[in-house]
């Protein structure tokens, strides 16, 4: 049986709440323009999680769009407070960069400094290939960052596996779940990383577990009476962000850190998503 946990949040402008790392608290880079993100921690369960992956962290960072709305110094910051959450895996959802290809390699250095026990895993969004999906990958491959187009990667621990799966990005029809999933055992459990809550269609259709996305930035705006003034999904409001489910499989959609269209966020603070796997 899947159960949703409580879902516990921490706003931190200035400084971070203790966390109970054991371990001082190291100095925190200066704050950029944006406020730092806030930590969302959300316990998964997952009926066919091996015990050996039990309490796995994965840290979530998304649509980060380093540009002239989204200066680097954000970025930095948000990877270094995703460090100090002490993930054992990373998961970027895509779009690293808006417009230009001169904010590709600054901002894949920074993510380069992102730091777990399991690795950092990544796939592109649908702003990466406007920009230039294959340099995208070249950079962050050089960082060290496993790019998953259309492909997986088995966690391993004794007999038990779990599986990480990266889909290119719907909107520019270049996601192929099948091949994907492609010599991935049906039986064993599976994490799907894909930039577009869209996909959680499919991914539901092929029996993955949990999907990973963001795309929507949560909204970004967010007016009284009105609501999200983008950030829209044809799946409805409940897919715009945070943790929900459609049949065997459960999503979360993130707010990510960076914005677009419009150079501010307001009532939608960008986010940090730490997701703790759990067995029933």
């Amino acid at each position: 049986m899947l159960r949703r946990s409580g879902t516990r949040r921490f706003l931190k402008r200035g400084g971070l709440i203790s966390l109970a790392l054991n371990s001082p608290e190291p100095d925190l880079p200066p704050p950029g323009f944006l406020p730092d993100p806030e930590v969302t921690e959300t316990d998964i369960w997952l009926r066919r999680l091996p015990v050996a992956f039990n309490g796995l962290r994965i840290v979530h960072l998304t649509d980060v769009h380093h540009s002239l709305f989204t200066p680097l110094a954000d970025i930095q910051r948000a990877v270094h407070l995703a460090n100090l959450l002490r993930p054992d895996l990373v998961a970027l959802t895509g779009d690293y960069v808006t417009l230009s290809r001169t904010y590709i390699w600054p901002v894949v250095r920074a993510l380069g400094k992102l730091r777990a026990r399991l690795g950092v895993f990544a796939v592109l969004g649908n702003h990466d290939f406007q920009v230039d999906a294959d340099q995208i990958t070249q950079a962050l491959s050089v960082q060290r960052i496993r790019v998953l187009r259309n492909s997986h990667f088995a966690l391993r621990a004794g007999s038990a596996h779990l599986w990480v799966v990266g889909v290119d990005d719907l909107w520019w029809d270049a996601d192929d779940l099948p091949a994907a999933l492609r010599s991935v055992p049906a039986r064993e459990p599976k994490i799907l990383l894909c930039h577009n809550p869209l996909g959680v269609r499919q991914a539901a259709a092929q029996g993955i577990d949990f999907v990973l996305s963001g795309h929507t930035h949560g909204g970004q705006v967010r007016l009284p009476v009105v609501g999200s003034v983008y950030g829209r999904t044809k799946l409805g409001k409940r897919f715009v962000e945070g943790w929900n489910r459609l049949d065997g499989t459960q999503i979360y959609v993130s707010r990510g850190i960076g914005k677009v269209l419009l150079p501010l966020r307001l009532g939608c603070p960008p986010e940090i998503a730490c997701l703790r796997l759990r067995r029933p």
